[in-house]
């Protein structure tokens, strides 16, 4: 008999697509139809029969997979894994399979549009358009300008690569050495301050973790310049949004570009009707394309797993 796998993340669960290749190889696969995230009572009552699962920004820790007997294999939609005790998993003998980097070019391309939105004040003249005022401030260009990079991972060197005949200064701050990157593209490693302090546009890549929260705080927004952007889509708590708040309300920086909030979805609106803020609702890897390939990489991954 066929697994049975359980398939939690919304935007897996929404693509014809996706569930029509997980049918085909597991027919007695179930699927999330709720539209969001289930809660944790919600996902022990949906796994309880699974061998297999297919998770997204679910939080998985001992108390949860000790709930499962059944489970054998939990294959990661996605790639934050924030979420996950892979120890517990570990030690409770279940496999955990998910592959890095998927989504790395829908990500990198919403971080170049919003760099090129923001340096020509696209989002502010607009909202200034639907209210009526014709204002025709055209910004800067984002040619030669000085790009600060905090994570140089997959999506990091994806967009450094993009950048490429805009003749950007690329500066990275990462906690391993990026040498190899630096000779390749001609960037700079240096220090998050010094960084913070030269970069015309700030751009988070990190992971979540004990290091990364509230990386971004007021110290940091300090130093950088008063013409300078801010730009995260990795995860919202690695910026300290009351302190992000403040330095917009009082012109300490140029502006600021979210896909990510914490929590989400947001609830301070005051924030989210700041003139020099434009944000969107977590989309940085949810392009068609992307989201076809989070959800084939898992697919694979249990195909592999379950394979006689």
């Amino acid at each position: 008999m066929s697994p049975r796998i359980g398939v939690t993340p919304p935007a897996f669960c929404k693509s014809k697509v996706l569930r029509e290749e997980l049918l085909e190889v597991f027919p007695h696969a179930r699927f999330n139809d709720k539209g969001r995230y289930l809660t944790e009572e919600e996902l022990v009552s949906f796994l309880e029969d699974a061998e297999g699962a297919i998770i997204g920004r679910d939080r998985i820790d001992a108390g949860i997979v000790k709930r499962l007997p059944r489970l054998k294999i939990i294959a990661k939609y996605g790639v934050g894994l924030d979420t996950i005790n892979q120890a517990d998993l570990e030690s409770c003998g279940v496999a955990f399979k998910w592959d890095a980097g998927v989504n790395r070019q829908s990500v990198a391309e919403l971080t170049l549009g919003f760099m090129i939105g923001l340096m020509h004040n696209m989002y502010s003249t607009g909202f200034d358009l639907k209210a009526g005022v014709w204002r025709k401030d055209g910004g800067r260009q984002l040619q030669g300008k000085t790009v600060g990079i905090v994570g140089c991972g997959h999506v990091g060197e994806r967009l450094i690569e993009l950048l490429a005949p805009f003749s950007c200064r690329i500066l990275i701050c990462d906690i391993v050495s990026k040498d190899a990157v630096c000779k390749r593209w001609g960037a700079e490693q240096i220090d998050l301050n010094r960084l913070a302090s030269e970069s015309d546009i700030v751009t988070l890549h990190v992971p979540l973790t004990e290091l990364t929260l509230g990386m971004v705080d007021a110290n940091f927004l300090n130093r950088m310049k008063p013409t300078a952007y801010l730009i995260n889509t990795c995860r919202g708590e690695v910026v300290d949004a009351a302190a992000l708040k403040r330095a917009l309300m009082d012109s300490g920086i140029a502006g600021a570009a979210l896909d990510v909030f914490d929590p989400e979805p947001p609830v301070d609106n005051e924030f989210l009707n700041l003139k020099h803020f434009t944000g969107t609702p977590h989309i940085g890897g949810n392009a068609e394309e992307a989201v076809l390939a989070m959800g084939r990489a898992p697919i694979q991954r249990l195909i592999d797993f379950f394979k006689p």
